[in-house]
């Protein structure tokens, strides 16, 4: 869906991108993952041409978005950003209406589409003639998300997109935002500087460093596979805990016994290690019980079991 090709931009003597390439397939989220600096908010806004590259491709759905209009490109890319960037003067809706309104949809249809999108983001139809200064954080980043969505388009840019909440706004908007279907048909392109965030939304990530590509691949394959010293201390102070939420249980699933179904909650093998470690410390159950979706076997793993199968999943990863 998305083609990069040896991107460059170049502030006079500051190669703020050099040569950087990656693809991203349909319905995929890649995280552009680094510390400030980088060159990830630049290649967003190069994808969104609100920067011009030095040199360079980039195609959306095969074609060379450097030989459109830029409004033009822009109508059909969601855009969302991090302080939301809507506008203080404009109520809820006519913020939300924007990019409709210069598609030239007539009145009911924006509306419709309004209502349909404040329910899935959890918004209440009051806040409608509120404007962004009478708004929490949490409510304000739904409504820029929202705009983002209203035209539908198929390509989704977000810069830092949760950044100015606290964490726990962001821990429940990070899980809206896994469950809502809208973004399921999205092709997004996520910069972040925070590690846990990319580990739990990215399905890839990209890690940059002085405007260069140093390893991109799954949560899995960087943990486990770092291409560098770089990669590895970047995730040294998170490694644990990412392993356990990049983990799921059917990449276990070899070194759990089969055994009768126990007395405990029934998880789908999708599940995350991590996710099954926090069953045990709130439900305080003595086991869970862990279906495969593809031949509907049925394991059940104590906390120690569990945790026995991860290590030797380490353990195999490390000899690989």
């Amino acid at each position: 869906m998305i083609k990069v090709e040896q991107l460059c931009k170049h502030f006079g003597k500051v190669k703020a991108v050099e040569g950087i390439s990656f693809e991203v397939e349909e319905h995929e989220n890649l995280i552009l993952l680094g510390t400030s600096g980088c060159g990830k908010t630049t290649t967003l806004k190069m994808i969104n041409r609100l920067i011009e590259p030095t040199s360079g491709k980039i195609f959306i759905d095969g074609k060379n978005i450097l030989e459109q209009q830029p409004e033009v490109l822009r109508r059909g890319i969601g855009y969302v950003l991090q302080n939301n960037g809507l506008f203080p003067h404009y109520t809820v809706a006519e913020n939300i209406a924007i990019v409709p309104q210069l598609l030239k949809w007539d009145k009911k249809r924006i509306e419709k589409r309004i209502i349909e999108l404040l329910e899935k983001l959890h918004l209440s139809t009051r806040l409608l003639g509120a404007y962004p200064g009478e708004l929490s954080g949490g409510q304000q980043q739904r409504v820029g998300l929202a705009r983002a969505l209203i035209a539908d388009p198929a390509v989704l840019l977000m810069d830092e997109p949760f950044g100015a909440l606290d964490n726990v706004t962001r821990s429940k908007i990070h899980a809206e935002f896994k469950a809502l279907d809208e973004l399921k048909r999205k092709t997004i392109i996520m910069v972040t500087h925070d590690v846990q965030e990319a580990f739990e939304l990215g399905d890839r990530i990209c890690i940059m460093d002085k405007g260069r590509i140093v390893q991109m691949g799954t949560p899995s394959e960087l943990l486990f596979n770092p291409a560098d010293d770089f990669v590895s201390g970047f995730l040294k102070e998170h490694k644990l805990q990412l392993e356990l939420r990049s983990v799921q249980m059917h990449n276990i699933w070899q070194w759990l016994a089969i055994q009768p179904a126990k007395m405990g909650p029934g998880i789908p093998a999708e599940t995350n290690v991590w996710a099954g470690m926090e069953l045990f410390k709130f439900n305080q159950e003595d086991f869970i019980n862990i279906t495969h979706k593809e031949t509907h076997e049925v394991k059940s793993a104590s906390f120690e079991q569990l945790m026995s199968a991860f290590y030797q999943y380490k353990k195999q990863q490390a000899h690989e």
